[in-house]
């Protein structure tokens, strides 16, 4: 998990989703109460498995010399009350991020939102850095709902999934809508896709679309 965390990482920076130091990525130990989590303020260039540490849902340090993300208080919370989640994602990433300063959910105007997230993508609560907070409002907003993503108010985007891989995804994809929704207001009111034809492009998209055996 050290390995693959690490390794995802370059995709936040690949595709544009981070700056500096900021923005992190977990995963949970398959079989164990743990996960993996990027260590804090260190330089994505600086990434190996081995600076990677590892915490309990607690968000305690249990290996690792470094110290681990400011975000670990809200990871660890969205793995305990998210058992179904295997892979958390943070950026700041800018289209999406400006979604979050305005405070504003992104419609559903793209069959691709329809295919990934299902609907829109909403916005969790104002939410201060370093406690569980975070994690709280992540939870509260996500439940009950198909998107993988959350724009947390004045912050930026977290993103779930059921491997850390899944998470990136959803993170790749919210960029790219929160983008391409933002250039289609400069020209006008996007036309919203109706909501029966949201479920089935979701529903193909989730159980029809790809090599199944892949995914």
């Amino acid at each position: 998990m050290r390995e693959i965390v690490c390794t995802l990482h370059r995709e936040l920076v690949r595709n544009n989703l981070v700056a500096w130091t900021a923005g992190n990525i977990s995963g949970r130990v398959p079989g164990e109460e743990l996960f993996v989590i990027k260590p804090s303020g260190i330089s994505y260039d600086d990434l190996t498995p081995e600076s990677m540490v590892v915490c309990d849902l607690d968000g305690t340090l249990v290996e690792g010399s470094l110290a681990p993300s400011s975000d670990t208080a809200a990871h660890a919370y969205i793995y305990r009350h998210m058992p179904e989640v295997n892979g958390v994602v943070h950026t700041h990433s800018t289209y999406a991020s400006a979604w979050a300063a305005r405070g504003e959910p992104i419609p559903c105007v793209l069959t691709a939102m329809a295919d990934e997230f299902g609907g829109e993508i909403p916005v969790g609560p104002f939410a201060l850095i370093g406690n569980d907070d975070i994690g709280q409002g992540v939870v509260a907003t996500l439940r009950g709902r198909r998107s993988p993503a959350v724009l947390m108010r004045n912050h930026g985007v977290f993103t779930v999934g059921d491997s850390p891989k899944a998470a990136v995804k959803a993170a790749v994809m919210c960029e790219d809508v929160a983008r391409t929704v933002h250039i289609s207001r400069q020209l006008g009111e996007p036309l919203p896709i109706p909501q029966d034809d949201v479920d089935r492009l979701y529903d193909r998209y989730q159980n029809v679309y790809g090599q199944r055996s892949n995914r």
